[in-house]
């Protein structure tokens, strides 16, 4: 009778999988969601973790504990960093706080200006660009060494791409345009005066990109200005090339030009930027 009577549901053997199946599809669509909700955490500097490197405080791009209730922290791009640290690399270099021919680590670097030696070498890769440092394997970056040639071939090419542009707009810029830039010409004297070589050289630029600016072409002034950069870095033989009187007589010359330019008198404005240009030299 048990052969012949009637026998017990069997489960099909693929029956679990099959609702597993079934399942599968709702979890998945609940999946992208839960993935949406979940705070996105950056993965740490892998390059500074094989490095054996000390996360710092001012390092971005890293996880951090998250901050306490009530107390928001800003975070700081690395991109930040690195252009923090690059100002300050080419403020110590034109103040002579780099030696030409000296050779200068990431990590000490870094030690000093209280950030990893990431940003340090991003920043001194830059100055390796624009022909301020040089890359010595195993060892760090040496300034470049320069000599008064290399200042005067500066000179020239600045000379010549800024006084036929100067010339222009002495005769087409209006007279109130000129007159307000005295601050600027004013501010250079100001920073000759303090006798800071860095404080000066900012203020420099910054005037001659205002002037430049007249012309109405970005890529002039963008050329310009670093050419006129490189003509701020020291020379070989000292940190400092040229000292305070040099600096004050070389600021008065702004304020001169800018007389000049605003009374049209083009033979005075063409002598001064022609001697303006020489005298840095």
């Amino acid at each position: 009778m048990h052969a012949d009577g009637p026998r017990p549901a069997v489960r099909p053997p693929y029956a679990r999988s099959v609702r597993a199946d079934e399942a599968r599809p709702q979890a998945e669509e609940a999946r992208p969601q839960a993935e949406e909700a979940r705070p996105a955490v950056r993965e740490p500097n892998a390059r500074s973790a094989r490095d054996g490197e000390v996360p710092s405080a001012v390092r971005a791009g890293e996880a951090r504990p998250a901050p306490r209730a009530g107390t928001a922290r800003p975070v700081v791009q690395r991109a930040s960093v690195r252009g923090q640290i690059l100002d300050a690399l080419r403020t110590a270099l034109v103040a002579g706080e780099l030696a030409p021919g000296e050779v200068y680590s990431a990590p000490a670097l870094g030690e000093r200006f209280g950030v990893s030696a990431t940003p340090v070498r991003e920043a001194m890769q830059q100055l390796a660009l624009e022909g301020a440092v040089e890359v010595v394997p195993n060892r760090g970056f040496r300034v470049v060494e320069r000599g008064t040639r290399e200042l005067a071939e500066l000179a020239e090419i600045r000379g010549l791409i800024e006084v036929p542009v100067m010339l222009r707009l002495a005769r087409t810029v209006p007279a109130a345009r000129w007159a307000e830039l005295r601050p600027l010409a004013e501010a250079t004297v100001r920073a000759a005066s303090s006798g800071c070589r860095a404080t000066y050289a900012e203020s420099d630029r910054s005037f001659h990109r205002a002037v430049l600016a007249l012309a109405g072409n970005a890529q002039l002034v963008r050329i310009a200005d670093d050419l006129h950069r490189r003509a701020q870095w020291p020379l070989v033989g000292g940190p400092v090339s040229r000292g305070r009187a040099d600096l004050v007589a070389d600021a008065a010359e702004h304020t001169a030009l800018l007389d000049a330019l605003i009374a049209e008198d083009l033979v005075v404005v063409q002598a001064l930027v022609q001697e303006h240009f020489t005298g840095a030299s």
